[in-house]
């Protein structure tokens, strides 16, 4: 049978009221991100690559290395969490993306981080 190559990737957000200012047009969000080895070959997550676009249509992508300072090896089922956040000058925006992952048998692969939503609170209907 095939190696089995996947990681899924679950998202919640929250907006950060204390760390935004409407005025400065200036929206703080977090982000909390689950990923779990749904394959059945052990991978690490090597870096990322967002897609940030505001209500405006203004797109950031940022790429770097792992993901808050790490590089977290997934054996089959196991999952790691971390939160991190952005800053978009719109109430609304949304972020997407992939994480390139390389399994322990040397297989390079994506995962894709599926679209989310960044909304203040009383933005979206």
């Amino acid at each position: 049978m095939a190696a089995q190559y996947q990681f899924s990737v679950n998202v919640s957000t929250a907006y950060l009221a204390e760390q935004s200012s409407e005025e400065d047009a200036r929206y703080a969000f977090s982000y909390t991100i689950t990923i779990t080895n749904t394959g059945d070959v052990a991978g690490q997550l090597i870096s990322r690559h967002w897609i940030i676009t505001d209500a405006d249509g203004y797109t950031d992508e940022v790429k770097g290395l792992g993901v808050v300072g790490a590089q977290p090896l997934l054996q089959p089922e196991e999952s790691y969490e971390y939160t991190s956040g952005t800053v978009l000058s719109t109430a609304a925006g949304s972020m997407r993306g992939t994480y390139h992952i390389v399994a322990e048998d040397g297989t390079q692969f994506e995962a894709t981080i599926p679209p989310f939503t960044l909304a203040a609170p009383r933005v979206l209907h």
